[in-house]
């Protein structure tokens, strides 16, 4: 009897490890937007935010569909560091009032000295996504390091929550 509850103990284990839901591949601070702005300076990268709330439906696809995929951990690790907001706290709440347009997902591009560089609203699928954070990885790469952003919108996709 108590060789079987080892033995499916076991199991449990083994299943969760190989076979259950994929962990977030994207690897998003928590820190204040100081912190990651000085995170993102040492390691000369852009600054990208994720506005989301817990009850938004395409916030969590984002993150179960997208944010979890390897081949996205891999581009925002190799351009970005990454932050997320819940807009029902402090923080999210501050940046949506600023930047946002009252509907999430919300992610915002900065560069190390708090330029706009590009907002994107609404889920997409994986190669959208990163199809846009590529364009504005251009812009910022074509006008310079050293210029000032500006609010350029790339709207993507169809499911956000208003």
């Amino acid at each position: 009897m108590k060789a079987n509850r080892v033995c499916a103990l076991l199991v449990a284990l083994f299943v969760c490890a190989f076979v259950g839901p994929a962990a977030a591949q994207v690897r998003f601070e928590t820190g204040s937007t100081d912190s990651v702005r000085r995170m993102a300076q040492q390691q000369n990268k852009l600054v990208f935010i994720d506005l989301y709330a817990n009850w938004c439906p395409p916030c969590r696809a984002m993150e179960r569909q997208v944010f979890s995929q390897q081949e996205v951990g891999d581009f925002m690790a190799k351009h970005f560091i990454a932050a997320k907001y819940n807009v029902d706290e402090t923080t999210g709440r501050e940046l949506m009032s600023e930047y946002g347009r009252g509907s999430i997902p919300l992610y915002l591009v900065f560069d190390t000295g708090g330029n706009l560089w590009g907002r994107i609203e609404g889920a997409a699928p994986a190669g959208e996504f990163m199809d846009n954070l590529r364009t504005v990885i251009a812009r910022y790469e074509k006008r310079g390091r050293n210029s000032h952003g500006q609010h350029h919108g790339l709207r993507t996709a169809q499911r956000s929550c208003a």
